[in-house]
């Protein structure tokens, strides 16, 4: 599989588009709906799906645009779905733009998940938000705000838990083979073996 990361909005924040070589998966379209769409039309591949790894509102803040562009289901826990259109839990109340969507979108639960033509696994792991999800293809994850290249998710923020995303790093994301690549939602990618060797916050 091919992934391309977009860094995008105020806070630099991935967007991943997940090829196959015959279809699409979005994940976390953040902000710059102009730039992810010109990408899409560049690679020129269908779009089965759109994932969310949590409802912050700097992970969705193109949804609406990307989602009425492609056609694509939007997925994401139920557990933050009211987050959509809540501006104090999903954050943006803090900041001069409130930022919504109107999407209606299907649910994933831990476990095995297919969206069109692809295969992953959905791991719950919550701490940066009650709701987050980890997305595991064949040889890498994407951690949304979890697991960072040394860091982790901030856990200040509406139900966010220091012992969450403690143990939602050490007890399933430290337990994925080391070699498995990491794609965060901010910064560079890393790997699982990196970060149980050097990560400052969680070894």
């Amino acid at each position: 599989m091919k992934i391309t990361r977009l860094p995008l909005g105020a806070l630099q924040t991935n967007c991943y588009i997940v090829s196959n070589g015959e279809r699409l998966l979005v994940v976390d379209p953040s902000a710059e709906a102009k730039v992810i769409i010109g990408k899409l039309k560049d690679i020129g591949l269908p779009v089965d799906g759109i994932l969310l790894t949590h409802a912050h509102y700097d992970h969705f803040g193109a949804l609406d645009e990307v989602q009425a562009f492609t056609a694509a289901e939007v997925y994401m826990s139920d557990i933050e779905i009211d987050w959509l259109t809540d501006i104090a839990k999903n954050g943006s109340i803090r900041f001069t733009e409130e930022i919504t969507s109107s999407v209606r979108p299907n649910t994933l639960k831990e476990g095995s998940a297919a969206v069109g033509g692809f295969k992953f696994d959905v791991i719950h792991t919550p701490g940066h938000s009650p709701g987050s999800l980890t997305y595991k293809f064949n040889d890498f994850i994407i951690s949304g705000d979890v697991l960072f290249n040394k860091g982790v998710g901030r856990t200040d923020l509406y139900g966010g838990s220091t012992a969450e995303v403690m143990y939602s790093i050490r007890e399933k994301l430290y337990k994925l083979a080391p070699e498995t690549t990491v794609y965060p939602g901010h910064n560079t990618p890393t790997t699982i073996g990196d970060e149980k060797e050097n990560n400052p916050y969680v070894r």
